[in-house]
């Protein structure tokens, strides 16, 4: 019998994070779900710990390290199920933390996927960066969300309890209809990992489908446990990949000056963090031009683009996160937005 919902982490080298968090799922599993541990061709002993201590969890092993992206399309290949959730090795669940979205879904057939309300393990009270209470994306292509503003991250008081449509849900903890997601060609494999949700849950929009918060869902994510901040691959993956999703997305007028002024916006960025001592941040910006261009020139071939542009968007800003935030001083999403969105 199909199952309901597959839940499916992948993993890499995250024996840690198996541990420790495992358990919560399996605990906290509800009717009709599956879970499956899909494995980038871990180095540690994550696998030899899997089936010894849970046997009754199926494992996925994956030939090589695909990355977050191309992981999870090879995975979710060999996964038969009506809905699928990609779920980080990192993130603690809580009771009934999958139906009340299960739920929403299946009276809801418009929503393509949906997220819980994503907060700090280490510090409960706090939106979670990777997702918070659902991702909204600005007019120039700035990712932040209900509850996270760059790198601040609001006091969970029950501002944003409400169910609402959303522009992205987090990779993190990612519910998606199963059909719809092959539909759409999945998670663009050439980004590797980073803003990989944020271009597939664009194009969901543009196929007429919703991205919805589900706030009476919650869970706990630590966060940076493959590439921590900082990281120049981390740096370079997320510039790069946010040029490559505009360039996908946009339509062609509003391309030819928002990758201009982006180029700007970023060479601000890189100057400023190398005048600062952080040359490692420069050298990652101008990879990501390099690497941007290089897609456009030859490697676009390789990614997935929309099925259609007919959809309208929420959870769009149309001013700008980064006036708002740094030259204006405003640190809160209703600050930004305003309370009712």
């Amino acid at each position: 019998m199909q199952p309901l919902v597959s839940v499916v982490i992948l993993n890499w080298n995250g024996r840690k994070h198996l541990e420790n968090f495992l358990p919560s799922v399996q605990e906290h599993a509800c009717a009709g779900m599956e879970l499956v541990v899909a494995d980038n061709a871990s180095t540690d002993d994550s696998v030899h710990w899997l089936e010894t201590n849970y046997p009754n969890v199926r494992v996925i092993r994956l030939e090589k390290n695909f990355g977050f992206a191309k992981g999870y399309n090879e995975a979710l290949k060999q996964v038969d199920a009506r809905y699928y959730v990609l779920l980080n090795s990192d993130v603690e669940v809580t009771a009934n933390w999958l139906q009340p979205i299960i739920s929403l879904m299946e009276a809801n057939p418009g929503i393509g996927a949906a997220q819980p309300k994503i907060k700090m393990y280490h510090n409960k009270e706090l939106f979670e960066y990777a997702g918070a209470a659902g991702g909204w994306l600005d007019s120039l292509g700035y990712p932040f969300a209900r509850g996270r503003v760059f790198d601040f991250c609001e006091e969970d008081q029950g501002q944003y309890d409400d169910t609402a449509d959303v522009f992205w849900a987090s990779g993190a903890a990612l519910v998606v209809q199963a059909g719809l997601y092959h539909r759409l060609g999945g998670l663009d494999e050439f980004f590797f990992a980073h803003q990989e949700e944020i271009d597939f849950c664009w194009r969901m929009q543009l196929a007429g489908y919703r991205v919805v918060v589900c706030p009476g869902s919650e869970v706990y994510h630590v966060g940076g446990g493959t590439l921590p901040k900082g990281n120049e691959w981390k740096v370079f993956l997320n510039f790069r990949n946010n040029l490559i999703m505009l360039a996908k997305n946009l339509p062609w007028y509003a391309l030819i000056w928002k990758i201009p002024f982006r180029f700007l916006l970023d060479a601000v960025s890189a100057w400023k963090s190398l005048f600062e001592g952080q040359a490692i941040y420069f050298k990652a910006i101008l990879e990501a031009h390099i690497g941007f261009m290089g897609w456009v020139l030859l490697r676009h071939r390789r990614s997935v683009f929309p099925i259609s542009r007919k959809g309208s968007l929420r959870g769009w800003y149309k001013g700008s996160v980064v006036w708002a935030h740094f030259i204006r001083g405003r640190r809160y999403f209703s600050e930004i937005v305003g309370r009712k969105a």
